[in-house]
């Protein structure tokens, strides 16, 4: 195959000149730090995302902290979550001297599985975050069923879903409280920065004070609670607002990028297809496959090698599993306590993507791994 000029990245970041000139704008207005671009991007995501109330602050981290303090997660609580994500999910947990309990996955949808769930409860469990992996929304209804059996909150980590439904509801009020990121390469982005969003005026209120050092929202300098200086900046709450304003054309992109991959991969031998939930809608944040190689007839980094000598450079997320690093390993988990997480990451591998590629970048990134496929 000849070989093209352009790199197809497994992201990149949407940038044009209005977001250039907004950003100048914000600057020279002196409004910088949590001003008036700020509460415009509270106020069109609460609605975008159809809940009441929503937050800003400085990173997905940030937001997944400050929504499990708002809840009222602290020492001594156990919160339920997957080993199969970005380490920030079970670090937020850390973070309010919580313990981070790990349960399985769904081999085919990546998200942690509600029976697992169920099995890891004990008397000191008091919350639960689903994570909705690579734009699709988790089992919401199950899950929700546990929450209310057991009395427990949930934590919606919406991370990489912005836009993501479930039996027609959009995530982020689909549980007691919900966090976003805002970082460099999710469907929405603000280069970093995070969105907490919820039904619960008193949660959010307990956000915004926690973001500000625990200030009163109504009297400046009078220190109500313990906090943090989580607080977004106005320039990248207007680089938020022009995301939003495209999100919605981004994750048709995205959609008819992964039905093209679909179309194509599917019958490549070795090479399993995402799986679709019928009733989510997904935003394909990723659109990751797994790869057999005894049925392939090559490794992944095989594959790999050879996308990248075709400037395509696919991404493995996630290569190990939570619980297998020191940080948790502490907790007493160990290799094989967690066989699907463990598992998948060593099969999947995701494709780029995003709406900065066109479908004849798509075809390319299928031309290659089909001819790949033949080799033996």
């Amino acid at each position: 195959m000849k070989k093209s000029t352009m790199k197809l990245n497994i992201a990149k970041p949407y940038i044009n000149d209005k977001i250039c000139n907004d950003v100048l704008s914000v600057l020279k207005s002196g409004n910088i730090v949590q001003g008036p671009k700020v509460k415009q991007l509270e106020e069109e995501f609460s609605k975008f995302s159809q809940v009441k109330y929503c937050a800003a602050v400085n990173s997905g981290t940030a937001a997944l902290h400050a929504a499990l303090y708002a809840i009222g997660i602290g020492p001594g609580d156990e919160v339920i979550t997957t080993p199969f994500t970005f380490v920030a999910t079970a670090n937020s947990i850390l973070m309010v001297g919580a313990r981070p309990v790990f349960a399985d996955v769904d081999e085919r949808t990546f998200n942690i599985d509600p029976e697992d769930i169920e099995r890891k409860i004990t008397s000191k469990t008091k919350a639960i975050i689903p994570v909705h992996l690579f734009g699709q929304p988790a089992e919401m209804d199950k899950i929700s069923d546990l929450a209310k059996h057991y009395n427990l909150k949930i934590v919606e980590d919406a991370c990489q879903a912005h836009g993501a439904e479930f039996n027609n509801k959009r995530v982020g009020g689909l549980g007691d409280i919900a966090a976003f990121s805002l970082y460099a390469t999710k469907n929405m982005m603000a280069g970093e920065g995070g969105l907490v969003t919820s039904n619960n005026k008193e949660s959010i209120e307990r956000v915004k004070s926690y973001r500000h050092h625990g200030q009163s929202l109504n009297e400046g300098y009078n220190y109500i609670s313990f906090g943090y200086n989580y607080r977004m900046t106005d320039i990248n709450a207007v680089i938020a607002i022009n995301q939003l304003e495209k999100l919605e054309e981004f994750n048709i992109i995205r959609n008819r990028n992964a039905l093209l991959y679909m179309k194509a991969l599917k019958d490549i031998n070795g090479i399993a297809i995402p799986f679709k939930s019928e009733n989510c809608s997904h935003v394909y944040h990723q659109y990751t496959i797994k790869i057999d190689e005894n049925q392939f007839g090559h490794s992944r980094n095989d594959l790999i090698n050879e996308l990248n000598r075709n400037d395509i450079f696919p991404g493995i997320f996630y290569p190990r599993p939570l619980h297998l690093f020191p940080t948790f390993e502490t907790f007493g988990y160990k290799e094989n306590d967690f066989p699907i997480s463990e598992r998948l990451s060593r099969l999947v591998l995701s494709l780029p993507v995003h709406p900065g590629i066109s479908e004849n970048d798509v075809q390319k990134v299928i031309d290659v791994i089909s001819q790949f496929s033949k080799l033996c």
